[in-house]
């Protein structure tokens, strides 16, 4: 597979009630041919935060979309564009970060969460001093992150839960 530039192609997702922001690094192949976050299958983000919320998995980007706005939960990636291969954010090259300010600027955030060690290295170099605002790091819900069982990551993913706030 080639190197390619690309230009993140899936809006934000938020609302004026969002509390938290979940920032990954940038949307997989799989999740650019869906036009949504974390479209691919054996991407655990989607029953990490079903188990986390006791909700049902939702099946579809409309039930995806659903369940993160009715769980105040805001969606984005870290990059804006970059060179990259495939869906490797080892490859991650030439990178222009997005402007949190859109969601920062319109909704209530009380936490930042990025997923993965990519997320976060990206996040602290570029984003955190532009916003002046920490993000917890939590174990990435990748595939590629086969050494954190589903139990374990739901288990440090709870921390998204903020209904009792």
């Amino acid at each position: 597979m080639k190197e390619e530039r690309i230009i993140h192609p899936i809006p934000p997702l938020y609302r004026e009630d969002s509390r938290i922001l979940v920032l990954g690094s940038f949307p997989s192949v799989k999740s650019r041919e869906a036009a949504f976050f974390y479209g691919h299958p054996q991407n655990r983000f989607w029953k990490v935060a079903a188990a986390v919320f006791g909700d049902e998995v939702p099946a579809d980007v409309p039930q995806k979309r659903a369940f993160l706005l009715r769980h105040r939960i805001a969606v984005w990636d870290v990059i804006h564009a970059c060179t990259i291969r495939g869906s490797s954010d080892a490859s991650i090259k030439d990178v222009e970060v997005n402007d949190l300010r859109v969601i920062l600027d319109s909704a209530p955030i009380r936490q930042i969460f990025v997923n993965g060690k990519t997320a976060e290295k990206l996040y602290r170099k570029y984003i955190e001093p532009a916003v002046g605002r920490k993000a917890v790091c939590l174990p990435s819900t990748s595939p590629a992150n086969a050494a954190w069982s589903l139990e374990r990551l739901t288990q440090a993913w709870r921390v998204l839960d903020c209904r009792e706030e």
